[in-house]
């Protein structure tokens, strides 16, 4: 009786091995002929290499060969993967200081061409009127066909007062656009407006997640709490990005602890990470608009995708630009470097932020208001006086919205959806000050 049992199991414990051990020949086959393949192209390399190198008309150098060719490998896996040699890679590390010779503007490369994510408020490129979207297919004259972004990042930077000339193509001009900009050093400035607009509804304007800028959004946070701010439009609008870390720290200012914010999948385990929630005094209850447009794009498409999901901001303005990849650099021996797309960028929901952009909740596009001499931007200096008259305080009456902002078209439609929020939910006035 035992023996009729344990044929069955036997039977079954060999069909397993059986298949083990042919999943295993079949996993070390693939890799067998996957390395196999590699050798083959790195032979076929080998023999190009070899053919430059003995037949070509002049002397070449192995080491701009070797440059050469992996530049070109890594620009054919996507626009952000590049090689850097030494003087592009010391290049690269000007970004850190926060301050350099150049235009203020963000570039990436977009089907094929340098395109610009944002110009940034206040510096050569806005003043000059460049805009997110355009195409910038000439730098002094020269084409920026098959250009890196460091190539761009080099001829675009420079010393100040020296001048550069862009030739731009933008959708829907008929023919290309020419601008003559001047160089000038670049300060960046990651808050660059906070202040009460009006109906107690604050308005912080982020440009950048720079290092001190988690710390900086918390006090301009708390100033306008003690300024009387009932809520909060938070302005994300031509926010190129920056930080990871820092853009991470700004969004849990608004969600509880152990919320998940972002998280990074890449090929390897190692490279998928999630970035959690740890502020354990978190602003839930404070309404709140965020507003986007074409040139939000890497830490400021975080901010807004992971304050959507969770309901806890209202999306509003235009499709952000798109750009959630994670670029590593790999320094090598000479003193040059890769830089690598190691992992894309998912929301809480699981949502792809690579090429696909945030869409708003509320889809307003950018335009302005034209206000006409009739409509009043603030009060009269004969209301002013008919409250003084009645003792009303000087700082309400004294409140103003500066025209700036009433033309907005898509700030003030965030007014009003705040606007509407307090009156759909009131504030309690049953309850006394006691209670």
């Amino acid at each position: 009786m035992r023996i009729k049992i344990l044929k069955p199991l036997t039977i079954i414990l060999v069909i397993v091995c059986i298949g083990i051990i042919s999943s295993i020949a079949t996993s070390e086959e693939n890799q067998s002929q996957g390395r196999e393949e590699l050798y083959r192209n790195i032979s076929l390399f080998s023999d190009g290499f070899a053919l430059v190198e003995n037949d070509y008309v002049d002397d070449v150098d192995s080491k701009d060969m070797v440059y050469g060719a992996l530049k070109g490998m890594l620009s054919s896996l996507d626009p952000h993967s590049q090689f850097m040699d030494p003087d592009t890679y010391n290049e690269l590390k000007v970004d850190t200081t926060g301050e350099f010779g150049g235009l203020g503007i963000e570039i990436t490369i977009k089907d094929g061409l340098l395109a610009v994510v944002t110009p940034l408020e206040g510096t050569p490129a806005w003043s000059a009127g460049l805009k997110s979207g355009d195409y910038i297919v000439g730098i002094d004259s020269e084409l920026t066909r098959d250009i890196t972004l460091m190539e761009a990042v080099k001829k675009l930077r420079g010393k100040p007062k020296t001048e550069v000339k862009l030739t731009v193509l933008r959708e829907g001009e008929e023919k290309l656009l020419e601008f003559k900009l001047i160089r000038e050093i670049i300060k960046i400035k990651d808050i660059k407006e906070s202040l009460i607009l009006g109906d107690d509804i604050g308005y912080i304007r982020l440009v950048e997640f720079r290092k001190d800028t988690p710390q900086d959004f918390r006090k301009a946070i708390n100033q306008l709490k003690k300024q009387g701010m009932s809520s909060l439009i938070l302005d994300l609008r031509n926010n190129p990005g920056g930080l990871l870390d820092a853009a991470v720290k700004v969004t849990e200012v608004f969600l509880e602890k152990g919320k998940l914010i972002v998280s990074t999948r890449g090929r390897k385990e190692e490279q998928n990470m999630e970035f959690v929630s740890v502020n354990k005094k978190a602003d839930l209850d404070l309404p709140m608009i965020v507003l986007i447009n074409a040139g939000s794009a890497s830490g400021s498409e975080i901010v807004a995708a992971a304050l959507q999901d969770y309901k806890r901001a209202i999306i509003l303005g235009s499709k952000s630009f798109g750009k959630g990849s994670v670029q590593t650099i790999f320094p090598l021996s000479d003193g040059s470097a890769i830089r690598l797309t190691t992992s894309k960028y998912f929301s809480p929901k699981g949502q792809v932020i690579h090429g696909q952009g945030v869409m708003p909740d509320l889809v307003v596009q950018e335009g302005k208001i034209q206000l006409t001499a009739k409509e009043d931007t603030g009060k009269s200096a004969e209301e002013i006086f008919q409250k003084i008259e009645k003792g009303e305080a000087e700082e309400k009456i004294a409140e103003k919205i500066p025209e700036e902002y009433l033309s907005d078209n898509q700030l003030m439609r965030a007014m009003d959806v705040l606007k509407a929020i307090k009156i759909y939910n009131p504030p309690d006035y049953s309850r006394t000050d006691s209670e």
